[in-house]
């Protein structure tokens, strides 16, 4: 029987016989364009990141570490190993007593530097300079925050007892009456701007104001100031915290360091300490370098520019399709981020240069660089969020590498058996940090709140753990707890979670070996380019172009081995039904490839100019799945004739012995 219709015709894409009898596929114009244009994006992205980095590398150094560390070292840790010192340092504050003990000694000594490091005096208009770099802006000031007397219930059997009660700190029960002498403003309540920043303790969120005060130029008014202060019962029963904030500049490194010590006194009694120390660079365009990082950020505001006009342009183009994207919706977070960047920058320029000559044209005066400082450690931690997903961003342009789509076609395949596992682990994580708060809240530090009962299984899971803390607050809950935790969380869930993954893996790489790879590495184009760049400045000499000769030759070879199957078929076809069977298989795939993938001649002339056929890899992939569904077709019904033909020959065999 001839067939009624010849094979479907393979596309541009099509397969041609490799030496070791393999199919290879030949790269499509489609796909060589597309890997084209991702490296030219990514050349132009490989620029736009180094832009980056500069920047961003300009912002820090090593020497922000080490005036930290400077300060930390003066103001924190005892200058001395005797007990008296031991007792007066800042880590050791444990209640008010403690509190005027460091103020009026260490905090005083760290703060005044009488002599220059020649041993000569310094004078009064010389200020204070710490360690002999470090020049002491302006003065240094306190600022305390109370709560109202009767903010909290007590219970009518302690009322004969408990006449006062103040509560812990809360915005509503914040004092803001005149309280002990009423004649200076330490006495009374100062608002600050809408704009200064409340300050997270460890106890709650304080507001910006509070009853304020500056200490004077010199160490000896400093000292008594604070001495009268402490005899007049400045801090009282309900202080909840105290601010200590000073600013200092080093002209050697063109820094500022803003230094704030907190103390806490909750309302359990007691003192709770902490301190933040912030080296920032506030002036940002005094040396040659500095210049050159102005032209890195103009030039990383033009790449800006470009990225919005690219995206806006997919937007209209795309319109909803576009969000469906997670590369897309990354370019818009990145372009967020840095348009923020942008303007936070061009307001803290603005903002420091009108402020600068404002706080420091008092020496007397507190000048208030905290608030430029918070702003601009927000900033830094905006630009290393984007920092972050623009090296992400890097995956985009390796897609075409097939060990990174081996990764992304495990993880998405995998992701909806991560999520039940994640609901799974969760439950049962969440369950052992409830028991954990509940048996250890009171008695171990790392279990003190919910949060912490979190990050603690966390390191327990990763082998950082305090076994005997946990046996001593319970010796028969505590092993209990940590034994079961182990067990199943590490033995049985994240070994789950990694047989899931391993699984995934070995699916995709299983599929991947069945799929032909097509693709052409960017290595390739990087080697062809730099090869005709070699050409054109004459130093090598041009490789003679044998690419239409061997498409000639392989256009013959498959001729020949296509008419080969197409007779070899045709004769299969004459002798038995099964290769009719085929054949129309066959004729309906060619009938269902036609209207995706029309003849060569009706291509458009960029087409026809550059290849035979216009196939991509994905619908390359498209393609070989459909062939690979077509021979499993093809091969059960050959099973099924190969049945069929083994139950009519033993009928016959059985009716002949029954004729017999």
């Amino acid at each position: 029987m001839e067939p009624s219709a010849a094979p479907p015709q393979l596309p541009a894409g099509d397969l041609r016989p490799s030496g070791s009898g393999a199919a290879k596929p030949r790269v499509s114009c489609s796909s060589k364009l597309e890997l084209k244009t991702t490296l030219r994006e990514l050349v132009i992205y490989a620029f736009f990141l180094t832009d980056l980095c500069i920047l961003t590398f300009g912002m820090v150094s090593t020497d922000m570490y080490y005036l930290n560390k400077v300060m930390s070292h003066l103001f924190l840790e005892p200058s001395s190993s005797s007990s008296e010192d031991n007792r007066s340092g800042f880590g050791s504050i444990g209640s008010r007593a403690d509190f005027w003990r460091f103020a009026e000694g260490p905090l005083l000594d760290g703060l005044y530097w009488d002599k220059r490091y020649n041993n000569t005096t310094l004078t009064l208009q010389n200020s204070s300079h710490i360690y002999y770099e470090n020049l002491l802006l302006g003065v240094a000031q306190i600022r305390q925050l109370k709560v109202h007397n009767n903010t909290c219930a007590i219970y009518p059997y302690f009322h004969t007892f408990l006449e006062d009660c103040y509560s812990e700190y809360r915005y509503g029960a914040e004092d803001r009456s005149e309280f002990g002498l009423k004649n200076e403003s330490e006495w009374k309540y100062t608002s600050a701007s809408s704009l200064s920043p409340w300050y997270w303790g460890a106890m709650g969120l304080y507001s910006s104001g509070g009853y304020v005060f500056t200490l004077p130029p010199s160490k000896q008014k400093s000292l008594e100031k604070l001495v009268f202060l402490r005899q007049n019962n400045w801090l009282t029963r309900g202080t909840r915290i105290v601010f200590i904030d000073f600013s200092t500049y080093n002209a050697n490194i063109n820094l500022f360091c803003i230094v704030r010590l907190v103390v806490e006194f909750p309302a359990t009694g007691g003192a709770l300490t902490s301190s933040h120390t912030y080296s920032v660079k506030l002036l940002r365009y005094v040396t040659y370098y500095d210049y050159f990082l102005a032209s890195c950020e103009i030039i990383f505001c033009l790449f800006i520019i470009t990225f919005i006009i690219q995206e806006a342009i997919k937007i209209v183009k795309l319109k909803k399709k576009y969000f469906r994207s997670a590369w897309n919706c990354l370019d818009l977070l990145l372009l967020v981020v840095s348009i923020l960047a942008i303007a936070f920058n061009i307001y803290r320029t603005i903002e420091v240069s009108l402020l600068m000559e404002e706080l420091l044209s008092d020496p007397r005066a507190y000048p208030d660089f905290y608030f430029l400082a918070f702003w601009q450690v927000l900033y830094n931690n905006m630009i290393a969020v984007n920092v972050f997903f623009a090296w992400i961003k890097i995956f985009k342009y390796v897609k075409f590498n097939k060990t990174m789509t081996q990764l992304s076609s495990t993880l998405s395949r995998c992701a909806k058996e991560i999520t039940g596992f994640a609901i799974m682990f969760f439950i049962i994580f969440f369950a052992y940090a409830q028991f954990g708060y509940l048996v250890f809240g009171s008695q171990v530090e790392e279990f003190s709140s919910f949060q912490n009962c979190i990050f603690t299984q966390f390191r327990i899971v990763l082998g950082d753990f305090n076994f005997e803390a946990i046996e001593a607050a319970n010796r028969i809950l505590g092993p209990i707890y940590f034994i079961t935790f182990v067990f199943f969380v590490f033995f049985i869930l994240l070994n789950m979670f990694l047989a899931i993954i391993n699984d995934t893996y070995s699916e995709v790489k299983a599929d991947f070996k069945l799929i032909t790879s097509e693709e052409l590495h960017i290595r390739d184009l990087f080697r062809q380019g730099c090869s005709k760049a070699l050409v054109k400045l004459k130093l090598k000499k041009p490789e003679m172009d044998t690419n239409s000769a061997e498409k000639s030759v392989e256009s013959k070879e498959f001729s020949a081995t296509k008419g080969k199957g197409i007779s070899k078929l045709s004769n299969e076809d004459s002798a038995n039904e099964k290769s009719h069977l085929k054949l129309s298989k066959l004729q309906e795939g060619e009938e269902k490839l036609r209207p995706k993938y029309p003849p060569t001649d009706n291509m458009d002339s960029f087409t026809a100019e550059s290849c035979t056929g216009f196939v991509s890899t994905a619908e390359f992939h498209q393609l070989f799945r459909y062939t690979v569904e077509l021979g499993r077709e093809l091969n059960n019904v050959n099973k099924i004739l190969m049945r069929i033909t083994e139950s009519v020959s033993q009928v016959q065999h059985t009716s002949g012995k029954m004729a017999q």
